[in-house]
């Protein structure tokens, strides 16, 4: 309940009025079929539903297919109320249901049952205490657990997105970044500048974020705190201050500067500021990615010519490269398990984003795009978020699953969304 309760907080803090729409395209011939059945719930009326939101989630993952609405023709509230038989006859592999109690004008009890058609049986019992307000945030902790059940990963229904939104106004352009909700719902704005922002990056336990403004001319890198909206400047060297990225510890960052003259892979303690080079080559260095142990980082560079991802060990600093397939990869976001390796692959000037699958060294395109850029794995490594463009040139996220069975485009009303980021999995 300790991990409920910090969603909830986030809630409370990530609200907002504006949101991006989803539009699921696809679909996984091998997504379970299950039945999220409307929540029971006599007395005060609840301006959420919460049994949409968790169709939704598990719609948007492509593991699950929701049964349509109009199918649920039983609706039960508890054990005794449950048959296996309609279910049955209905192909559902699974059954979620409960019932909500209001306590008083501001309290409820939300009560949730997932069963197994198969096995007749129960898999999940929760009880929930929540605010009315907390109802979302309930239902992307239900979804969660679901999705952790029967998969055996963790649901990220419950984390965040940082991207940056990009609005014309008269002959300029006002830059936010802002931080949302998994399915787009409550964006905040953190940062509202007339400059560029670019590459946000999250702290491990999600409580922070680093990136780069240009409000004051030149580049800068900081870190805000999302909970008291407090920032701090971490570097503002001369030349190019790019691309941070937390260690998996907390405790640095790493970084593109050209201090010396040259774009290099530089690591900054955030606490005593003292950095340590990691790269040095007459080649452009940038766009660090750090390994899931910590101990090596990946990064772009054209030192052999044109744009490849290479890695380095932080011990000898020796690099290594890592991509040799087609002209151009960049961009590297490694999956929590460090097997994939998500970037911008480019061939003939098209860009792609391709996971590149390190134990076979094999490659799968999974975006249909011709300008992909900015791939961000989702922390269980099932989804990867990129950003990309329309046929009108608005600029969109989308996110796809690793087998490429299935996408969602993340689409602002106005304005162009670019360089996403999604948080880590709230513990």
């Amino acid at each position: 309940m300790k991990r409920l309760a910090y969603l909830l907080t986030l809630l409370v803090t990530f609200s907002g009025q504006a949101q991006l729409n989803i539009t699921i395209d696809g679909g996984n011939a091998s997504a379970l079929p299950i039945a999220v059945v409307d929540f029971v719930n006599p007395g005060s009326t609840l301006a959420t539903d919460m049994a949409e939101i968790i169709r939704n989630d598990l719609a948007r993952s492509g593991q699950f297919k929701p049964l349509d609405k109009s199918l649920l023709i039983d609706k039960p509230s508890a054990d005794a109320d449950l048959n296996f038989g309609t279910w049955r006859l209905l192909k559902s592999d699974y059954v979620s249901y409960g019932d909500i109690t209001h306590l008083d004008d501001n309290r409820m009890e939300v009560r949730f049952r997932l069963a197994s058609v198969a096995e007749q049986k129960q898999l999940l019992a929760l009880t929930l205490p929540l605010n009315k307000t907390q109802a979302r945030a309930g239902a992307h902790y239900i979804a969660d657990r679901i999705y952790e059940e029967i998969l055996g990963i963790p649901g990220v229904f419950s984390t965040k997105l940082a991207y940056v939104t990009a609005v014309k106004n008269a002959a300029d352009f006002k830059y936010q970044l802002i931080v949302a909700d998994s399915d787009g719902y409550g964006p905040q704005s953190l940062v509202t500048s007339k400059e560029p922002l670019l590459s946000p990056a999250w702290s491990p336990d999600g409580k922070k974020l680093a990136y780069v403004s240009f409000e004051q001319g030149n580049s800068a890198i900081y870190i805000q705190d999302l909970s008291t909206g407090s920032r701090t400047l971490i570097s503002s060297f001369e030349g190019i201050n790019g691309a941070p990225k937390f260690s998996p510890n907390g405790q640095k960052l790493a970084l593109t500067l050209s201090k010396s003259g040259n774009p290099e892979i530089y690591t900054i303690n955030i606490y005593d500021r003292s950095l340590t080079q990691i790269t040095n080559h007459w080649g452009i260095d940038t766009e660090p990615e750090w390994s899931p142990d910590g101990t090596s980082i990946f990064f772009t560079s054209d030192r052999g010519g044109k744009p490849q991802i290479y890695q380095t060990n932080l011990i000898d600093k020796k690099a290594k490269r890592v991509t040799f397939e087609g002209d151009y990869n960049a961009r590297a976001s490694l999956s929590p398990d460090g097997k994939y390796i998500a970037m911008v692959h480019g061939n003939n000037n098209e860009y792609k984003i391709a996971l590149f699958h390190r134990p076979s060294n094999t490659f799968q395109i999974v975006s249909d795009g011709n300008l992909d850029e900015t791939p961000s794995f989702a922390p269980n490594g099932a989804m990867v978020l990129y950003a990309t463009k329309t046929m009108a040139g608005k600029g969109l996220l989308k996110a796809v699953s690793t087998d490429g069975q299935t996408s969602n485009d993340l689409v602002l009303s106005s304005g162009h969304v670019r360089e996403p980021s999604w948080s880590p999995l709230i513990k």
